[in-house]
C-alpha cells in the first residue's frame, strides 16, 4: 500500500515513515499543502495522512481540495495535535475517514490504517474476482470472459487487474506506469497509450460486456461500468484476439 503523508515537522515525518515501513507500507512525506496536492493528483496513492497545521494552508483546505479534485473516495486520516470535539467534527464533516490526536500510539495508528485499507479495497484478499462477465483468478493469473480464458501477457494481466480494482477512478498515465510497469522517471507515456489500445481489443472491453475504458484527454484512463448495458451473451462475435 502506498501512503502520502502531509507533515511539516521532519522528525515526526521520519518517525511515521519508519513505523509504516515496518508493515511494508511505502510512504512519501510532504511539508506543504501545495506539494502534497501536486503529488496526489499525479501519482497513485491508496491512503492519505494529513496534519492540520502546515505552513501554506490548513489541513482542512487540503482535504477539501482532495475531495474536489479526486474522483474516487481515497481514505484520509487526520493526525494532528488539535483534539477538541469541534475540530474532530469539522474534519469528519469535510470528508476525513478517521481522526487521531498526536502523539498517536503506534499500534493504534497501524490498526486504523489497516482497517481503512481493508474497507476501501474489500476484494484485495480474494483469490478470484468477478466483474460482470469477467473473472480474474489472482493465483493462476488468468482472466476469463464468459467462462472462456483469454490469452494475455503478464503485463496485460497486471494492467487489467489494476483497472478493475480501481474502476471508476481516473488513472493517469504516470500512475499506470508507476504501479504496473514500476517506472517513475524518464518514461515515455506512449507506452501506456499503445498498451491500452491493444488491451481493449484483447479483453473485449465494450458495452455488450458491461464496461468501457474511457480516455480522459491529456490525463489518463478510467474503466467505467456501463449503465443499462445489454444482457451479456456469448456468441462467435465475442471472441477475443489472442496475444500472439
Amino acid at each position: 500500500m502506498r501512503i502520502a503523508l502531509l507533515e511539516d515537522e521532519l522528525e515526526q515525518a521520519q518517525n511515521i515513515q519508519n513505523l509504516l515501513a515496518e508493515r511494508s507500507y511505502q510512504c512519501d512525506s510532504f511539508e506543504t499543502g501545495q506539494a502534497f496536492l501536486s503529488a496526489v493528483t499525479h501519482r497513485s496513492y491508496d491512503l492519505l495522512i494529513l496534519d492540520w497545521q502546515i505552513p501554506d494552508m490548513s489541513g482542512i483546505d487540503v482535504l477539501r481540495n482532495v475531495r474536489t479534485q479526486m474522483d474516487w473516495p481515497i481514505p484520509v486520516v487526520f493526525l494532528t495535535q488539535r483534539d477538541s470535539e469541534e475540530d474532530v467534527v469539522k474534519a469528519l464533516d469535510a470528508g476525513a475517514d478517521d481522526y487521531l490526536a498526536k502523539p498517536a500510539r503506534p499500534a493504534e495508528l497501524l490498526a486504523r490504517i489497516g482497517a481503512l485499507a481493508r474497507r476501501s479495497q474489500p476484494d484485495s484478499q480474494k483469490a478470484t474476482l468477478q466483474y460482470g462477465p469477467f473473472q480474474i483468478d489472482i493465483r493462476s493469473r488468468t482472466i476469463h470472459l464468459h467462462e472462456e480464458e483469454l490469452v494475455l501477457t503478464d503485463k496485460d494481466f497486471d494492467l487489467t487487474l489494476f483497472l478493475f480494482q480501481n474502476q471508476g477512478r481516473l488513472l493517469t498515465r504516470e500512475m499506470l506506469l508507476e504501479r504496473v510497469w514500476g517506472m517513475t522517471n524518464d518514461i515515455n507515456t506512449r507506452t501506456v497509450d499503445t498498451h491500452m489500445s491493444r488491451l481493449r481489443r484483447r479483453l473485449g472491453i465494450k458495452p455488450e460486456n458491461g464496461f468501457r475504458i474511457k480516455t480522459i484527454y491529456q490525463r489518463g484512463y478510467r474503466l467505467e461500468a456501463m449503465q443499462n448495458a445489454p444482457e451479456n451473451t456469448h456468441t462467435d462475435a465475442d471472441s477475443i484476439p489472442s496475444a500472439g
